[in-house]
């Protein structure tokens, strides 16, 4: 039953084993929850190709949007209880923090950059299109979407709301490297959450944490630097993310060409033409693309086939460290070479690249600018983070990057043909790692 002043008549709890129980009494939050578009994400992985090296890695962006919310919602109530907080904003904030991922595709970050397309542009239209979601957001008010909108675009006037849900340190970050931890099995992002939410403070434009809170910050940030190396950016998740981007390069190259599918890729034709619409990309899950992947391992294209079979049964590309300025010098002879055995270069044989920024303090003008988290001291006055511990300073604005050549090495150890160009790119890929 509901209640005229919009809460439940009885509290909504999930079971969840990050937070141990996410409370809903919100009527708006308990009807987000139940639209198609926010059901959508059950069928969205959280960590896109990362369950083919950690098979615990199963969970959703449902289970992670949900867990933002709880975070938020603890985080709106330790504010209010110390008075900072306007109350007519809660219920845009948790809105945001529910909602911030909607918009995500499936296996998310892979897919945008085949597509180019933006999540956070998507998450925008669904919010302010014709859709579930904007149907019960308008019934706080007709402005109410846009705001929500705003908040996750971080151009909402409130500024303090925005830095909650989207800062260095945030209800965002906080919830997905708790949990992403949890279901990869790896201890390397624990942090004490309690300890933070207990030292957060308001200021006029952000979220700012006593001193003596410091060493709990400290160790989130550490916790996010090993997470993004360890787990976000492992290798063997990237070969796998490699052949998925070059499967659907190669589906939409050969429909470009007119080729005949023996099952048209019918939810893909709006995608690989660029005149996507709202409607076709709420279809759009993880289910739908293994669908194809597992059809397509049945086409007459050689390349097509065999990358879908390397995807679905986990026959990943090997890998070799590899230096830009060595691989200069290397890359014309492998790629001839890969002709001459003939294996497409462009498909099989592939530079990726990653790189983490774990923190930053304020500069001036640059893009991507990073607001930094600030410490409140005893004497009242805030001083920024990396000046205070020499933890955080010792990795502060230091960009770490690497790169990594893939290849298909049960392809190249096979030689019963071309042996000898075989041999010798296998050469030019070991002296390459050094």
């Amino acid at each position: 039953m509901r209640r005229p002043d919009g809460e439940l008549e009885e509290e909504k709890v999930f079971k969840d084993p990050v937070h141990r129980y996410i409370h809903v009494r919100d009527e708006l939050i308990w009807d987000l929850i139940g639209t198609k578009e926010f059901q959508r994400l059950r069928r969205i992985r959280q960590l896109g190709t990362t369950y083919v090296t950690f098979h615990g890695a199963e969970h959703t962006r449902f289970n992670h949007s949900l867990g933002v919310y709880e975070i938020m919602r603890r985080m709106v109530e330790n504010l209010e209880k110390k008075g900072k907080w306007d109350a007519d904003e809660r219920l845009v904030c948790l809105s945001s923090a529910l909602l911030h991922d909607v918009g995500h595709g499936p296996f998310s970050h892979s897919f945008e950059k085949i597509f180019h397309m933006d999540h956070e542009k998507w998450t925008r239209e669904i919010i302010l299109g014709d859709t579930e979601i904007n149907s019960v957001l308008r019934r706080m008010g007709d402005d109410f979407p846009l705001k929500v909108a705003d908040v996750i675009a971080k151009t909402y006037d409130n500024k303090l709301l925005v830095s909650l849900i989207s800062s260095q340190i945030d209800a965002d970050r906080m919830d997905y490297l708790l949990r992403d931890a949890f279901y990869t099995g790896v201890s390397y992002g624990q942090f004490d959450m309690e300890r933070i939410l207990r030292v957060m403070r308001a200021d006029e434009d952000q979220a700012v944490f006593k001193h003596s809170g410091m060493h709990a910050v400290e160790d989130y940030i550490m916790s996010r630097y090993q997470m993004y190396w360890q787990v976000y950016f492992h290798p063997v998740t990237r070969s796998a993310e490699v052949i998925l981007s070059k499967i659907l390069h190669r589906a939409k190259e050969l429909l470009a060409q007119d080729y005949a599918f023996k099952l048209t890729p019918h939810h893909f034709l709006s995608m690989f033409n660029g005149k996507v619409t709202l409607r076709d990309y709420l279809k759009m899950d993880e289910s739908v693309i293994l669908f194809y992947f597992q059809e397509w391992e049945e086409e007459e294209d050689s390349i097509l086939k065999d990358l879908c079979s390397r995807f679905m049964h986990r026959n990943l590309f090997k890998y070799v460290e590899c230096d830009p300025s060595k691989q200069m010098v290397i890359w014309q002879e492998l790629r001839a070479l890969y002709q001459k055995i003939r294996l497409d270069p462009d498909y099989y044989l592939v530079i990726d690249s990653s790189s983490d920024l774990p923190y930053d303090f304020y500069r001036a003008g640059e893009k991507d600018e990073r607001v930094p988290i600030h410490l409140l001291m005893p004497d009242g006055k805030l001083r920024e983070l990396s000046r205070e511990s020499d933890l955080v300073e010792s990795i502060s604005g230091k960009k770490r990057t690497d790169h990594k050549l893939y290849y298909p090495k049960d392809l190249l150890m096979d030689q019963t043909e071309f042996p000898e160009e075989k041999q010798r790119i296998m050469a030019l890929l070991v002296n390459q790692e050094g």
